[in-house]
């Protein structure tokens, strides 16, 4: 039995590393899209930084993403920024990917 357990431990682990990984890098892609969502909303510098953690928070709301998108499309549209919502998405996933791959850089 206990090689089976062995398994199953190494398992929860992997699926717990897993998970920490996906979090940080969501946490790391809502940073980069708050501060690229900044940009084309004219913030720089603090402004930019305090936005950027506008979003991050604003992911706590619900599961996925649709209270991140939500918040950027929301904004966008207050600030008459005219961003398609597939643009958003794709910038989404964009940045998602980039997050990941930096994450993996990090090591």
């Amino acid at each position: 039995m206990s090689g089976f357990d062995d398994r199953e431990d190494a398992f929860e682990r992997k699926f717990a590393h897993d998970e920490a990984l996906q979090f940080k890098a969501e946490a790391r892609r809502n940073k980069l899209l708050g501060l690229w969502a900044a940009e084309l909303m004219g913030k720089s510098g603090d402004d930019a930084q305090n936005y950027a953690k506008e979003v991050i928070r604003a992911d706590f709301e619900e599961a996925g993403d649709a209270d991140v998108f939500r918040k950027i499309r929301g904004d966008f549209d207050a600030a008459g920024i005219a961003q398609s919502d597939h643009q958003i998405r794709r910038t989404m996933d964009e940045l998602l990917a980039q997050a990941i791959q930096q994450i993996k850089e990090e090591g």
